[in-house]
């Protein structure tokens, strides 16, 4: 969890707006106080980092990432800050706790909960609240769906606010069965869907793009990438008759097409699903193929990747 405040008051949230602006993909110069997007650190080749979450709060812009990019993204921000710049860095992750809400019952608990006027709001969009005279910042959304909701909190909140959710009917989630949802529903991580292998149109984050903002990191290569369609392979979801190592490669016909980044099992034994990068031309959805040795595969659509919304040929001509 990263917080990116103004040195002063005098600031106005331009500073630290312009600055993001410039090292992420989204265009957060057309946001307010109370929304929200999701954006990508990317190099300057336009290969992929990870994806934030970014709220735009009144002093801050909190930016939810992945532990395990947090540190190298502080770094690498940290390293663009000239010296007239009025912005601050903070990792913030142990000062607050981050519950994430998701299922199709994630309404009914906000309504329970008197946090209903957030449903059917925008993605991103949050307001704060109190829960049991607690102080809580509730968001539209989660890192992994558009669906669902975001709970930011201090951590002596935190104990409070768990157990009102558990009371409304919420049903913990484990940090296993938290990577098999983000392996099915598509959502790329670093380290896996997200390296300097990848760029940020392979990953498929349209959503999250913006293409006529002016001038930020990695967007040279990426108007190159709409302009000439040069976007060489895909992320996709597989559906396979085994279980399957990550890394091991995708073939069709015997040649090798790409490489399975993630895997997961499903609810049952005989449900077995990944991630993986697939050149364009090579297959498809509803294709077959084949992962590692002899595993059989059906390139499938994923509800993450699927919600994202490409630029049409006569939006960009």
């Amino acid at each position: 969890m990263l917080l990116l405040s103004g040195l002063d008051e005098t600031s106005c949230g331009e500073d630290r707006i312009h600055f993001l602006h410039n090292q992420s993909t989204a265009n957060f110069e057309s946001l307010h106080e109370g929304q929200g997007c999701d954006t990508v650190f990317v190099t300057p080749t336009a290969r992929t980092i990870d994806i934030a979450h970014a709220w735009i709060m009144r002093n801050s812009v909190m930016l939810v990432v992945s532990p395990v990019s947090s540190g190298s993204i502080i770094e690498m921000l940290e390293k663009y800050i000239f010296f007239a710049d009025k912005v601050e860095i903070q990792d913030i992750t142990k000062q607050t706790c981050l519950f994430v809400l998701v299922g199709p019952k994630s309404n009914q608990v906000m309504v329970g909960l008197n946090l209903g006027d957030l449903v059917g709001q925008p993605h991103g969009s949050h307001k704060h609240y109190t829960v049991n005279g607690m102080p809580i910042t509730v968001a539209v959304g989660n890192i992994i769906s558009e669906k669902g909701f975001s709970l930011l909190m201090s951590p002596a909140a935190a104990g409070s606010v768990w157990k009102t959710l558990l009371s409304r009917g919420a049903i913990p989630m484990g940090s296993k069965a938290w990577e098999t949802f983000r392996v099915f529903q598509g959502r790329p991580a670093p380290g896996k869907e997200l390296t300097n292998e990848y760029n940020v149109l392979e990953a498929g984050l349209w959503n999250a793009i913006s293409l006529n903002k002016g001038c930020y990191k990695g967007q040279e290569t990426i108007s190159r990438l709409v302009t000439y369609d040069g976007i060489k392979q895909r992320l996709w979801g597989i559906r396979l008759s085994s279980p399957v190592e990550p890394g091991s490669p995708i073939t069709v016909d015997t040649k090798k097409v790409g490489n399975l980044t993630s895997y997961a099992a499903g609810r049952n034994k005989s449900e077995h699903f990944g991630l993986g990068y697939i050149k364009r031309r090579a297959a498809s959805e509803g294709d077959t193929v084949i992962v590692g040795d002899n595993i059989v595969g059906t390139v499938v659509e994923v509800p993450y990747l699927a919600r994202q919304c490409p630029p049409s040929k006569s939006s960009t001509s």
